[in-house]
């Protein structure tokens, strides 16, 4: 049995100091059609990732599973563990992290940056994860960072599992202040999905997110409800994420 599984080393520190964690890598037992980066939650890591990633039936996915720096979070009053970016209380008044965001997005965006140019690219993550992918995709549409730099990587698909929308707030008027960024956000898929027993990231944010995604132009971000689903994934929520990307993504031989 081949083990597909690669590191690719320890960590990196990017231009604004945040030193990240250990990349993983799962090879596509299939055609190379897609490579997605994929984005743990608040504590956890890329090898844990991986191993999900792993089990899923796509075949034609590679997948990278990148690790956040490790950081004081001021939701955990200050204690320290891999993070995207810092958080405070998850509310409608919520600071955000631009500097920690754009850090974590312009991270991830590297790594997608040497993928062929026939290969589709995209962002998925879990909770805090799935904020970060979300965020991306606002940046993407945007064409830029929160800090005002270009951003480069054509995305075609962003998967958000029990996750919120930072910087959320502006979105709508930034995006139809522009023909080109209300162009790409009605051109890009997004899939939200959210337990309505979440203790962490309450469900009624997960819905916020999409509302806020919808009216800012991203025509094509659907919401997706789990009944009395927690803080963490099912079997069936992660059928339908893979039956969604083969379906956005026109992936052979998945099904």
């Amino acid at each position: 049995m081949s083990y597909s599984h690669q590191s690719m080393g320890s960590g990196s520190r990017n231009a604004r100091g945040y030193e990240f964690g250990r990349t993983y890598v799962v090879r596509p037992k299939g055609k190379h059609q897609a490579t997605l980066v994929w984005l743990h939650g608040l504590g956890d890591n890329g090898s844990s990732s991986s191993q999900l990633m792993e089990s899923l039936h796509l075949p034609n996915i590679k997948w990278i599973c990148p690790t956040a720096p490790t950081r004081p979070v001021s939701s955990l009053g200050g204690y320290t563990c891999t993070a995207w970016f810092d958080v405070g209380e998850i509310s409608e008044d919520s600071h955000d992290d631009m500097e920690g965001l754009d850090a974590s997005a312009s991270h991830i965006a590297n790594l997608l940056s040497s993928e062929p140019p026939d290969v589709k690219v995209g962002i998925g993550g879990f909770s805090m994860g799935a904020a970060i992918s979300l965020y991306s995709a606002t940046c993407y549409a945007l064409g830029r960072y929160g800090s005002g730099h270009t951003y480069p990587i054509n995305l075609r698909a962003v998967v958000g599992l029990s996750g919120w929308l930072p910087s959320w707030k502006n979105l709508r008027s930034k995006i139809e202040c522009s023909y080109d960024a209300a162009r790409r956000a009605t051109s890009l898929p997004i899939i939200l999905t959210h337990g309505t027993a979440d203790d962490v990231v309450p469900y009624r944010f997960g819905e916020k997110s999409a509302q806020s995604l919808s009216m800012a132009g991203f025509r094509q971000a659907i919401f997706k409800p789990y009944e009395g689903l927690g803080h963490y994934t099912v079997p069936k929520e992660m059928e339908e994420v893979v039956h969604w990307l083969t379906t956005r993504l026109g992936l052979e031989g998945s099904r």
